[in-house]
Protein backbone atom coordinates (compact mmCIF):
# COMPACT_ATOMS: atom_id res chain seq x y z
CA UNK A 1 0.00 0.00 0.00
CA UNK A 2 1.09 4.01 -0.18
CA UNK A 3 1.78 5.61 2.70
CA UNK A 4 3.06 9.34 3.13
CA UNK A 5 6.07 10.00 5.15
CA UNK A 6 8.79 12.89 6.07
CA UNK A 7 11.94 11.43 4.10
CA UNK A 8 15.32 12.52 5.01
CA UNK A 9 17.15 12.11 1.14
CA UNK A 10 20.75 13.08 2.83
CA UNK A 11 22.42 14.98 5.65
CA UNK A 12 21.81 18.63 5.27
CA UNK A 13 18.50 19.00 4.17
CA UNK A 14 15.41 19.48 5.11
CA UNK A 15 12.29 16.60 5.16
CA UNK A 16 10.15 16.34 2.39
CA UNK A 17 6.70 14.78 2.74
CA UNK A 18 6.43 11.86 -0.41
CA UNK A 19 4.28 8.75 -0.79
CA UNK A 20 6.29 5.51 -0.43
CA UNK A 21 5.88 2.02 -1.16
CA UNK A 22 4.93 -0.26 2.13
CA UNK A 23 5.62 -3.83 2.09
CA UNK A 24 2.71 -5.88 4.22
CA UNK A 25 4.29 -7.36 7.73
CA UNK A 26 5.90 -10.44 7.65
CA UNK A 27 6.51 -13.06 10.11
CA UNK A 28 7.01 -11.37 13.45
CA UNK A 29 6.12 -7.63 12.33
CA UNK A 30 2.84 -5.51 12.91
CA UNK A 31 1.64 -3.27 10.66
CA UNK A 32 0.81 -0.15 12.63
CA UNK A 33 -1.59 3.09 11.27
CA UNK A 34 -0.21 6.00 13.50
CA UNK A 35 -2.38 8.30 15.36
CA UNK A 36 0.43 10.69 16.59
CA UNK A 37 4.23 11.14 16.50
CA UNK A 38 6.92 13.11 18.61
CA UNK A 39 8.96 15.29 17.37
CA UNK A 40 12.71 14.48 19.12
CA UNK A 41 16.12 16.03 18.98
CA UNK A 42 17.48 12.90 17.97
CA UNK A 43 15.50 13.19 14.32
CA UNK A 44 17.10 16.64 14.04
CA UNK A 45 20.90 15.04 14.26
CA UNK A 46 19.61 13.00 11.21
CA UNK A 47 19.66 16.35 9.15
CA UNK A 48 22.76 17.68 11.14
CA UNK A 49 24.58 14.22 10.55
CA UNK A 50 25.63 14.07 14.24
CA UNK A 51 23.84 10.38 13.77
CA UNK A 52 25.25 8.68 10.67
CA UNK A 53 22.63 6.68 9.46
CA UNK A 54 21.11 4.91 6.33
CA UNK A 55 19.98 7.74 4.00
CA UNK A 56 17.28 7.72 2.41
CA UNK A 57 15.40 7.51 5.93
CA UNK A 58 11.85 8.14 7.25
CA UNK A 59 11.84 9.73 10.08
CA UNK A 60 10.24 9.52 13.67
CA UNK A 61 10.79 7.07 16.37
CA UNK A 62 8.04 8.25 19.29
CA UNK A 63 4.96 6.72 17.93
CA UNK A 64 1.85 5.51 18.97
CA UNK A 65 -1.38 4.18 16.57
CA UNK A 66 -3.39 0.74 15.97
CA UNK A 67 -2.26 -2.31 14.70
CA UNK A 68 -4.03 -2.75 11.34
CA UNK A 69 -2.48 -6.05 10.83
CA UNK A 70 0.02 -8.77 11.82
CA UNK A 71 2.35 -11.45 10.38
CA UNK A 72 2.94 -14.85 11.22
CA UNK A 73 4.24 -16.05 14.59
CA UNK A 74 2.47 -12.86 16.12
CA UNK A 75 0.32 -13.93 18.86
CA UNK A 76 0.35 -11.42 21.66
CA UNK A 77 -0.36 -7.99 19.60
CA UNK A 78 -4.01 -8.25 17.80
CA UNK A 79 -5.78 -6.15 14.64
CA UNK A 80 -7.45 -3.24 16.49
CA UNK A 81 -4.38 -2.94 19.37
CA UNK A 82 -3.85 0.09 20.87
CA UNK A 83 0.17 0.10 20.59
CA UNK A 84 3.09 2.43 21.78
CA UNK A 85 6.52 1.90 19.69
CA UNK A 86 9.63 1.91 21.97
CA UNK A 87 12.68 3.08 20.11
CA UNK A 88 14.66 0.15 21.01
CA UNK A 89 13.48 -3.08 20.26
CA UNK A 90 13.86 -5.86 23.06
CA UNK A 91 14.35 -9.68 22.29
CA UNK A 92 13.82 -10.53 26.05
CA UNK A 93 16.47 -13.36 25.04
CA UNK A 94 19.82 -12.17 25.11
CA UNK A 95 22.36 -11.43 28.08
CA UNK A 96 21.14 -7.46 28.57
CA UNK A 97 17.64 -8.39 28.60
CA UNK A 98 17.39 -11.37 30.40
CA UNK A 99 19.74 -9.55 33.42
CA UNK A 100 17.13 -6.36 33.23
CA UNK A 101 18.70 -4.16 31.08
CA UNK A 102 16.35 -3.98 27.95
CA UNK A 103 17.26 -0.80 27.16
CA UNK A 104 20.62 -2.42 26.01
CA UNK A 105 19.35 -5.51 23.90
CA UNK A 106 21.50 -6.48 21.27
CA UNK A 107 18.50 -5.71 18.68
CA UNK A 108 19.26 -1.89 19.11
CA UNK A 109 22.70 -2.51 16.75
CA UNK A 110 21.13 -1.81 13.94
CA UNK A 111 19.14 1.08 14.99
CA UNK A 112 21.00 3.26 12.53
CA UNK A 113 20.76 0.82 9.96
CA UNK A 114 17.18 1.20 9.46
CA UNK A 115 15.87 -2.77 9.60
CA UNK A 116 17.26 -5.57 11.22
CA UNK A 117 19.16 -8.88 10.28
CA UNK A 118 18.20 -10.87 8.16
CA UNK A 119 15.19 -8.46 6.72
CA UNK A 120 14.41 -6.08 3.92
CA UNK A 121 13.32 -2.62 4.22
CA UNK A 122 9.34 -2.30 4.24
CA UNK A 123 9.65 1.49 2.73
CA UNK A 124 10.48 1.77 -0.44
CA UNK A 125 10.47 4.50 -3.27
CA UNK A 126 10.35 3.12 -6.82
CA UNK A 127 13.08 0.88 -6.76
CA UNK A 128 15.11 2.84 -3.63
CA UNK A 129 15.06 0.96 -0.45
CA UNK A 130 13.93 3.42 2.48
CA UNK A 131 14.99 2.71 6.42
CA UNK A 132 13.09 3.97 9.17
CA UNK A 133 14.45 5.75 12.39
CA UNK A 134 15.03 3.49 14.90
CA UNK A 135 13.87 0.63 12.52
CA UNK A 136 10.34 2.38 12.78
CA UNK A 137 10.10 5.55 11.12
CA UNK A 138 6.89 6.92 12.48
CA UNK A 139 7.29 10.44 10.50
CA UNK A 140 4.86 8.05 8.08
CA UNK A 141 0.76 7.46 8.16
CA UNK A 142 1.67 3.69 8.42
CA UNK A 143 4.63 1.63 8.71
CA UNK A 144 5.70 -1.99 9.35
CA UNK A 145 7.83 -2.60 12.16
CA UNK A 146 9.21 -5.74 14.67
CA UNK A 147 6.88 -6.96 17.51
CA UNK A 148 9.84 -6.15 19.67
CA UNK A 149 9.55 -2.59 19.08
CA UNK A 150 5.75 -2.87 19.92
CA UNK A 151 3.87 -2.52 23.54
CA UNK A 152 0.89 -3.01 24.06
CA UNK A 153 -1.65 -0.08 26.02
CA UNK A 154 -5.34 0.33 27.17
CA UNK A 155 -7.50 1.42 24.87
CA UNK A 156 -8.69 4.29 27.11
CA UNK A 157 -5.09 6.47 27.13
CA UNK A 158 -4.98 9.14 24.60
CA UNK A 159 -2.72 8.06 21.59
CA UNK A 160 -1.43 11.56 20.93
CA UNK A 161 0.01 11.55 24.69
CA UNK A 162 0.89 8.52 24.89
CA UNK A 163 3.75 8.49 21.85
CA UNK A 164 5.40 10.35 23.84
CA UNK A 165 6.11 7.58 26.09
CA UNK A 166 8.13 5.87 23.48
CA UNK A 167 11.40 7.81 24.13
CA UNK A 168 11.43 11.26 25.56
CA UNK A 169 9.36 10.66 28.17
CA UNK A 170 11.17 7.13 30.30
CA UNK A 171 14.56 8.83 28.84
CA UNK A 172 14.28 11.91 30.98
CA UNK A 173 12.95 10.12 33.83
CA UNK A 174 14.87 6.88 34.42
CA UNK A 175 17.77 8.92 33.79
CA UNK A 176 16.69 10.44 37.43
CA UNK A 177 15.68 7.68 38.91
CA UNK A 178 17.81 5.07 37.25
CA UNK A 179 20.79 6.37 36.60
CA UNK A 180 21.33 9.04 38.83
CA UNK A 181 19.62 6.78 41.36
CA UNK A 182 18.03 10.39 43.04
CA UNK A 183 17.06 9.70 46.98
CA UNK A 184 14.83 11.53 49.06
CA UNK A 185 16.64 15.11 50.15
CA UNK A 186 19.31 15.27 47.41
CA UNK A 187 20.26 17.77 45.35
CA UNK A 188 20.64 17.54 41.56
CA UNK A 189 21.35 19.96 38.50
CA UNK A 190 19.59 19.17 34.95
CA UNK A 191 21.36 20.88 32.05
CA UNK A 192 18.88 21.27 29.39
CA UNK A 193 15.30 21.65 29.43
CA UNK A 194 13.74 20.00 26.50
CA UNK A 195 11.83 16.84 25.89
CA UNK A 196 14.30 15.00 28.16
CA UNK A 197 14.77 17.56 30.33
CA UNK A 198 11.79 18.68 31.42
CA UNK A 199 11.38 14.79 32.35
CA UNK A 200 14.24 14.42 34.37
CA UNK A 201 12.79 17.04 36.22
CA UNK A 202 9.82 15.28 36.90
CA UNK A 203 11.87 11.65 37.83
CA UNK A 204 13.74 13.82 40.11
CA UNK A 205 10.67 15.24 41.99
CA UNK A 206 9.23 11.84 41.81
CA UNK A 207 12.37 10.75 43.73
CA UNK A 208 12.10 12.87 46.09
CA UNK A 209 14.88 15.56 45.61
CA UNK A 210 14.48 18.65 47.95
CA UNK A 211 16.70 20.96 45.69
CA UNK A 212 15.75 20.27 42.06
CA UNK A 213 17.88 23.22 39.70
CA UNK A 214 17.33 23.29 36.42
CA UNK A 215 19.34 25.13 33.61
CA UNK A 216 18.51 26.08 30.09
CA UNK A 217 19.28 29.67 28.38
CA UNK A 218 15.58 29.77 27.18
CA UNK A 219 13.50 32.20 29.84
CA UNK A 220 10.26 29.77 28.78
CA UNK A 221 11.76 26.12 29.35
CA UNK A 222 13.31 27.59 32.98
CA UNK A 223 9.73 28.87 33.72
CA UNK A 224 8.34 25.56 32.32
CA UNK A 225 10.98 23.47 34.48
CA UNK A 226 9.65 25.48 37.56
CA UNK A 227 6.15 24.15 36.82
CA UNK A 228 7.09 20.67 36.56
CA UNK A 229 8.79 20.90 39.51
CA UNK A 230 12.08 22.26 39.79
CA UNK A 231 12.43 24.39 42.97
CA UNK A 232 15.25 26.51 40.97
CA UNK A 233 15.99 27.57 37.42
CA UNK A 234 19.13 29.44 35.91
CA UNK A 235 20.05 30.00 33.01
CA UNK A 236 23.82 29.33 32.89
CA UNK A 237 26.45 26.52 33.77
CA UNK A 238 28.26 28.77 36.03
CA UNK A 239 24.91 30.40 37.95
CA UNK A 240 24.07 26.29 38.55
CA UNK A 241 27.17 25.50 40.21
CA UNK A 242 27.32 28.44 42.44
CA UNK A 243 23.78 27.87 43.35
CA UNK A 244 24.60 23.81 43.96
CA UNK A 245 27.12 24.69 46.87
CA UNK A 246 25.14 27.43 48.13
CA UNK A 247 22.10 25.07 48.73
CA UNK A 248 24.05 22.49 50.28
CA UNK A 249 26.03 24.52 52.52
CA UNK A 250 28.79 24.26 50.30
CA UNK A 251 29.25 20.69 49.88
CA UNK A 252 27.52 20.39 46.07
CA UNK A 253 25.07 18.77 43.90
CA UNK A 254 24.67 14.42 44.94
CA UNK A 255 24.30 14.47 41.03
CA UNK A 256 24.00 16.15 37.83
CA UNK A 257 22.17 15.16 34.35
CA UNK A 258 23.21 16.25 31.05
CA UNK A 259 20.21 16.33 28.80
CA UNK A 260 20.59 19.23 26.16
CA UNK A 261 20.29 18.97 22.52
CA UNK A 262 23.81 18.60 21.78
CA UNK A 263 26.26 17.32 24.08
CA UNK A 264 29.80 19.52 24.43
CA UNK A 265 32.45 19.29 26.69
CA UNK A 266 31.88 22.36 28.19
CA UNK A 267 28.44 21.43 29.42
CA UNK A 268 29.67 18.31 30.75
CA UNK A 269 32.56 19.98 32.80
CA UNK A 270 30.02 22.24 34.57
CA UNK A 271 27.97 19.04 35.41
CA UNK A 272 30.82 17.29 36.98
CA UNK A 273 32.01 20.67 38.60
CA UNK A 274 28.66 21.13 40.10
CA UNK A 275 28.45 18.11 41.76
CA UNK A 276 30.31 16.87 45.17
CA UNK A 277 32.81 14.26 46.44
CA UNK A 278 30.86 10.67 45.29
CA UNK A 279 28.94 12.77 43.40
CA UNK A 280 27.39 11.29 39.67
CA UNK A 281 27.20 12.82 36.38
CA UNK A 282 25.06 11.71 34.01
CA UNK A 283 25.35 12.35 30.18
CA UNK A 284 21.93 11.70 28.46
CA UNK A 285 22.04 14.35 25.47
CA UNK A 286 23.79 13.15 21.72
CA UNK A 287 26.59 14.77 20.34
CA UNK A 288 28.61 14.98 16.95
CA UNK A 289 29.62 10.86 16.80
CA UNK A 290 32.73 11.43 14.89
CA UNK A 291 34.42 13.65 18.16
CA UNK A 292 35.22 13.57 21.33
CA UNK A 293 32.69 15.83 23.69
CA UNK A 294 33.91 15.14 26.81
CA UNK A 295 37.36 16.43 28.51
CA UNK A 296 37.21 16.88 32.31
CA UNK A 297 40.11 17.16 35.12
CA UNK A 298 41.60 13.48 35.82
CA UNK A 299 42.84 14.27 39.19
CA UNK A 300 39.55 15.75 40.61
CA UNK A 301 37.99 12.34 39.17
CA UNK A 302 40.31 10.44 40.82
CA UNK A 303 40.84 12.76 44.10
CA UNK A 304 36.82 13.09 44.41
CA UNK A 305 35.90 9.78 43.16
CA UNK A 306 33.71 11.13 41.16
CA UNK A 307 31.27 8.79 38.66
CA UNK A 308 30.34 10.05 34.99
CA UNK A 309 28.47 7.74 33.40
CA UNK A 310 26.12 7.68 30.15
CA UNK A 311 22.39 6.51 30.05
CA UNK A 312 20.86 4.94 27.24
CA UNK A 313 16.70 5.22 27.67
CA UNK A 314 17.26 6.20 31.28
CA UNK A 315 18.30 2.82 31.94
CA UNK A 316 14.68 1.93 31.82
CA UNK A 317 12.97 -1.70 30.56
CA UNK A 318 10.44 -0.66 27.65
CA UNK A 319 8.25 -3.83 28.16
CA UNK A 320 7.82 -2.52 31.69
CA UNK A 321 8.51 1.19 31.95
CA UNK A 322 6.24 3.05 28.99
CA UNK A 323 3.09 0.75 31.23
CA UNK A 324 4.41 2.05 34.55
CA UNK A 325 4.81 6.24 33.12
CA UNK A 326 1.36 5.62 31.34
CA UNK A 327 -0.36 4.07 34.81
CA UNK A 328 1.29 7.15 36.65
CA UNK A 329 -0.27 9.67 34.09
CA UNK A 330 -3.74 7.61 34.31
CA UNK A 331 -3.30 7.75 38.32
CA UNK A 332 -2.68 11.57 37.96
CA UNK A 333 0.53 11.86 39.14
CA UNK A 334 2.15 12.15 35.79
CA UNK A 335 2.73 15.46 33.67
CA UNK A 336 1.95 14.14 29.96
CA UNK A 337 -0.79 16.19 28.41
CA UNK A 338 1.51 19.49 29.47
CA UNK A 339 4.48 18.66 27.86
CA UNK A 340 2.80 18.83 24.38
CA UNK A 341 3.10 22.41 23.56
CA UNK A 342 2.26 22.39 20.12
CA UNK A 343 0.69 19.86 17.61
CA UNK A 344 1.67 19.71 13.68
CA UNK A 345 0.70 18.38 10.59
CA UNK A 346 2.65 16.11 8.74
CA UNK A 347 3.10 18.59 6.40
CA UNK A 348 4.37 21.63 8.76
CA UNK A 349 7.50 18.61 10.34
CA UNK A 350 9.76 21.69 8.99
CA UNK A 351 8.26 24.22 10.81
CA UNK A 352 8.16 22.03 13.90
CA UNK A 353 12.09 21.65 13.97
CA UNK A 354 11.91 25.30 13.33
CA UNK A 355 10.32 26.01 16.61
CA UNK A 356 11.92 23.38 18.56
CA UNK A 357 15.40 24.88 17.41
CA UNK A 358 14.36 28.30 18.39
CA UNK A 359 12.96 27.18 21.92
CA UNK A 360 9.66 27.29 21.90
CA UNK A 361 8.34 23.87 22.25
CA UNK A 362 8.93 21.60 24.99
CA UNK A 363 7.59 18.99 22.72
CA UNK A 364 5.94 19.21 19.33
CA UNK A 365 3.66 16.10 18.28
CA UNK A 366 2.43 15.59 14.79
CA UNK A 367 -0.75 14.47 14.73
CA UNK A 368 -2.40 12.38 11.84
CA UNK A 369 -6.00 12.25 9.99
Amino acid sequence: MKTRAAVMWEAGKSWEIVDLELDPPKAGEVQIKFVASGMCHSDDHLRTGDLPSRYPIVGGHEGAGIVEAVGDGVFDIAVGDHVVCSFLPTCGKCRWCSTGHQNLCDMGALLLEGCLPDTTFRFHSGEQDVSGMCMLGTFSERAVVSRNSVVKIDDDLPLEKAALVGCGVPTGWGSAVYAAEVKPGETVVIFGVGGIGINSVQGAKHAGARHIIAVDPVEFKRVKALEFGATHAVATGEEAIALAYEVTNGVGADSAIVTVGVVASKVVEDAFNSTRKLGTTVVVGLGNMMENTIQLNGDVLTLYQKTVKGSLFGNSNPMHDIKNILSLYRDGLYKLDELVTKTYSLDDINQGYEDMAAGENLRGVILYS
